[in-house]
């Protein structure tokens, strides 16, 4: 169960820093692997990739500051890593299905990307 609490504490690094950057080096390190390992687990466990992960996890925070705090969406792109509001804009646009200016308002559904853990479970079918 070792290799479980692992690779959680990789996955903990991550959601601390959703807002900074994430140097895939120490979250392989967290996990005990070389970073290409961790990725290639990552991805074949949770069947998406790093990238895509922090990605989602990230636009989902946005998306909750958005709705719930007094933000401006510049603050809040510039917050999760995007360069500029035109990009941030358009990944939000792709995974929610509308603006981050639409996105604020009350109301407004918008997708949540959860965050995953690790456990295994051994279950005895006899």
């Amino acid at each position: 169960m070792e290799w479980i609490d692992k690779m959680n504490s990789a996955l903990d690094y991550i959601e601390d820093n959703l807002d900074k950057e994430i140097d895939y080096d120490v979250v392989a390190r967290k996990a005990c692997c070389s970073s290409y390992n961790f990725q290639r687990v990552f991805s074949f466990i949770a069947d998406v990739s790093l990238g895509e992960y922090i990605r989602r996890r990230r636009l989902t925070k946005a998306a909750l500051e958005l709705q719930n705090e007094d933000s401006r969406v510049v603050d809040v792109a510039l917050k999760y890593g995007y360069d500029s509001p035109v990009s941030f804009a358009r990944a939000f646009t792709n995974l929610h299905g509308v603006t981050p200016s639409e996105g604020k308002k009350e109301g407004v559904n918008l997708k949540s990307y959860p965050r995953i853990s690790f456990k295994i479970t051994i279950k005895d079918d006899w």
